[in-house]
């Protein structure tokens, strides 16, 4: 199982900064390098799991201190579907 520290990123949490958060973490799950990750993708796709689904919500709630919905990843089924809508809930 994927355990990492979650690390708040400094600064505002813009759509550009939530998804590089986001394809790091989904990078070092899958275990490739982030260069391959292609945020259009479905989290499916990558097969993510619901399981790993909702270590992605909790790892994302303590970088946006705020509770999330853990079937966020199926309501926002990308990378960039899901930094866009954090970005705008966030702003």
């Amino acid at each position: 199982m994927f355990k990492k520290k979650v690390v708040r990123p400094s600064g505002p949490l813009t759509q550009s900064v939530l998804r590089d958060w986001l394809v790091e973490y989904v990078a070092g799950h899958l275990k490739v390098g982030e260069d391959d990750i292609d945020t259009s993708v479905t989290f499916e796709a990558f097969g993510l799991d619901s399981r790993t689904a909702v270590q992605v919500s909790g790892a994302l709630e303590k970088v946006v201190e705020r509770r999330l919905s853990p079937g966020l990843l199926y309501e926002y089924q990308t990378i960039d579907e899901l930094s866009a809508h954090l970005a705008k809930e966030l702003g």
